[in-house]
């Protein structure tokens, strides 16, 4: 096994080939100038997960290599936010001494924030019984008098919560403080810093468009959120019921008085615009009230499908958030039969790696 850290000397070479990679794959759209938005180039991610390795009285993180499958041993992970990484250290101290919590321990997984919350979650291969349950509160008790921690326990068909199974991240965008809940296992942007950077590029898009906003995909709220203060009204929908649930939270403490969630897939959404199903979950929302002329649209790696694709393509302006280049690619020959590319952005959210985030502008021609 061997141990890796990041060679930040190569931080700065790696996203301009991402930014020339970009530039040449979008060119045909007319994109002439990206705008680039860099990342920390260590501590930079708010959420890590990792499997557990048993060797005899020791114990340790490791990760598995891409290419080759090996496990690479990890005491030390730079691209982790401080707080993560000071706690990797301290479970590994503290669960190498107590055979009760560490026997068939498999993962670890944290979820942290920058307001210096974090939350870990034990997955093991065990039922976890009381004296469990003794042991992780006596550990809990031990580590809350230096961090705000909580603690989950999972196993099969069980889930044991030591206090909350969220964090609460509190993010300063364009002077504003937005406060976001953040539920273990749902997905949420694990750079934190970058998606600030995110939000404030699409606040100073939406600015002038002085409307109402139809966002589809939109997770826990973040974007729809952030962008309230910009429209008259903002409706949004989410197919996760624990990501609504989560948004509607978040909606209550911002104090977001003009937004609307709804729970429903971009495909039932679509054919309830076109009157082809009506949906009890639509009671109370009159769609014909809505004068969207944005769309914001962050769908998963998969993109959009041509449904959607059709749907998106009939608003005014559209701002199309995208984790995966080649879909994003498809999508747009679709939309530029309509539209043209205005801005084109990308955001460094996992550097070290072939990803990266993009957001696109279009209006209609």
């Amino acid at each position: 096994m061997a141990v890796i850290n990041i060679d930040t000397t190569q931080y700065d070479a790696q996203l301009n080939e991402k930014e020339q990679r970009i530039t040449d794959q979008f060119q045909r759209f007319g994109v002439k100038q990206l705008e680039v938005f860099s990342s920390e180039p260590i501590n930079y991610r708010q959420r890590a997960e990792f499997r557990v390795w048993h060797d005899g009285d020791d114990l340790f993180h490791i990760m598995f290599d891409q290419q080759t499958k090996d496990k690479i041993r990890v005491d030390t992970f730079d691209p982790a936010a401080p707080l993560v990484g000071e706690v990797m250290q301290v479970m590994i101290d503290n669960l190498k001494g107590c055979e009760v919590l560490r026997r068939k321990l498999f993962q670890i997984d944290y979820l942290s924030t920058l307001s210096g919350e974090i939350l870990v979650s034990l997955l093991y291969h065990k039922p976890l019984d009381e004296n469990w349950l003794t042991e992780i509160n006596a550990l809990k008790e031990k580590l809350s008098s230096q961090y705000k921690i909580d603690f989950i326990g999972r196993a099969r068909k069980q889930k044991e919560k030591l206090g909350d199974d969220f964090v609460t991240e509190r993010l300063m965008v364009n002077g504003q403080e937005l406060i976001y809940q953040q539920v273990e296992n749902s997905f949420t942007q694990p750079n934190a810093k970058v998606n600030i950077k995110m939000l404030e590029w699409a606040q100073e898009l939406c600015k002038p468009l002085n409307n109402d906003l139809l966002e589809l995909y939109c997770g826990n709220g973040n974007f729809s959120i952030a962008l309230a203060g910009s429209f008259n009204k903002v409706l949004a929908t989410e197919i996760s019921k624990s990501s609504v649930h989560s948004a509607q939270y978040n909606i209550a403490q911002n104090k977001v008085t003009n937004l609307d969630i709804i729970r429903m897939s971009s495909e039932e959404f679509t054919q309830a615009m076109k009157g082809e199903r009506t949906f009890s979950r639509l009671d109370g929302i009159d769609l014909s009230s809505y004068n969207c002329q944005t769309i914001l649209v962050d769908p998963p790696r998969a993109g959009m499908d041509t449904l959607t694709c059709d749907l998106v393509a009939n608003y005014e302006n559209i701002i199309y958030i995208s984790c995966n280049p080649d879909t994003l690619e498809r999508d747009l020959d679709h939309l530029c039969q309509t539209h043209e590319v205005k801005r084109f952005a990308i955001f460094d959210q996992f550097p070290y790696t072939h990803h990266i985030e993009s957001g696109v502008f279009l209006q209609k021609k």
